[in-house]
């Protein structure tokens, strides 16, 4: 019975990744072909590039945003959250902890909000101060979301690009912000709660559960992580496309044109009250670039709705005191507007 159940999951993971992979490539003409042929819109209104747009990018996303959760949910099979904190916590990492720790945070699927219950774990469970920073910021500005989104939207070289700067930009403001030496600056309850807790120090058992019987589960997570973030999606494309089809050219480029010094930090300062996760940001910073903001300076401003919001502060303050999370946002701020600047040469 098992062996038969294997066999029918095998056939239908055959079946259907090369059918959305071809579905992904064959997509823009049968959006055409349905919007202005079936449906009869007029590409040259607004109403009929609108919802071309939206239908487009909300059925290329969910693809690659299915594929690329999948492909993770591999990698957190077998490398768990909390075998990540022992490690951290038992070994001497040379410095290389900042760096697996924003890794770390770049392979979770966690907007900024979500991830701070982890932060607190971290934080709880005595890794240094710097190396959970180093999670905390990328882990909302570089995800699966997020890599998808921006392959779809932007290409391989940009994804790569943002990929990287992401995990560097978490990488080298933790370890900056772990030199300060800012734990005087932790809330008292997380001081409380470090000086009672035990450091654990078990050793984890290899999980031999074989591939194919993980393999259920896994496109499940994958399929879920799709579920939760659909509305995100929908919303999130639902302004581009209205951007996309009814703002003029002229509105964004008047503000954040390359030939304006201050569109970097402006973008940035714009994006620091708003919040929204990667999916429902991407779409409309894909407008953005297409009314001829440069990509550099509308990755900035993603950098910075995702990363820098009102209510993640709100919740660090269960954490932190207003003066760790004013030095934590200071400084993530001028690393988001130097790389928008860096992104405007490179890209």
């Amino acid at each position: 019975m098992e062996n038969k159940k294997r066999i029918k999951l095998i056939a239908a993971v055959a079946l259907i990744l090369p059918a959305l992979i071809l579905l992904y490539y064959m997509l823009q003409p049968l959006v055409d072909y349905l919007t202005y042929s079936l449906v009869g819109l007029n590409a040259e209104t607004h109403l009929g590039a609108a919802i071309n747009f939206f239908i487009y990018d909300t059925i290329k996303i969910l693809i690659l945003l299915f594929l690329i959760s999948t492909l993770m949910g591999l990698v957190n099979a077998y490398f768990p959250i909390d075998r990540l904190r022992i490690y951290l916590t038992t070994k001497k990492m040379y410095g290389l902890q900042y760096f697996f720790a924003s890794l770390f945070g770049a392979i979770t699927p966690f907007c900024s909000c979500s991830s701070i219950p982890l932060f607190i774990g971290f934080v709880k469970g005595g890794i240094p101060l710097g190396v959970t920073f180093a999670f905390l910021i990328t882990s909302p500005l570089v995800n699966e979301v997020a890599v998808a989104m921006f392959l779809g939207l932007f290409g391989i070289k940009a994804t790569l690009i943002y990929a990287i700067s992401g995990i560097l930009l978490g990488t080298f403001g933790g370890f900056i912000l772990g030199k300060f030496k800012l734990d005087r600056y932790l809330s008292d309850w997380v001081k409380e709660i470090q000086a009672i807790s035990e450091q654990e120090s078990e050793e984890w058992e290899i999980d031999r559960t074989p591939f194919i019987d993980r393999l259920p589960t896994i496109i499940h997570d994958g399929w879920e992580i799709v579920r939760k973030v659909l509305v995100y999606v929908i919303i999130g494309i639902a302004i581009g496309a209205a951007m996309h089809g009814y703002v003029p050219e002229n509105f964004f480029t008047a503000y954040l044109s390359a030939d304006k010094w201050y569109a970097v930090p402006l973008a940035v300062i714009f994006a620091v009250p708003m919040y929204a996760n990667a999916a429902g940001i991407v779409p409309v910073i894909q407008v953005f670039v297409a009314k001829g903001v440069p990509l550099g300076t509308a990755i900035a401003f993603m950098m910075a709705v995702v990363g820098l919001s009102l209510p993640e502060a709100t919740l660090l303050k269960k954490v932190m005191k207003w003066k760790l999370i004013g030095i934590f946002f200071g400084t993530i701020t001028v690393f988001i507007i130097i790389l928008g600047y860096l992104f405007n040469l490179i890209l």
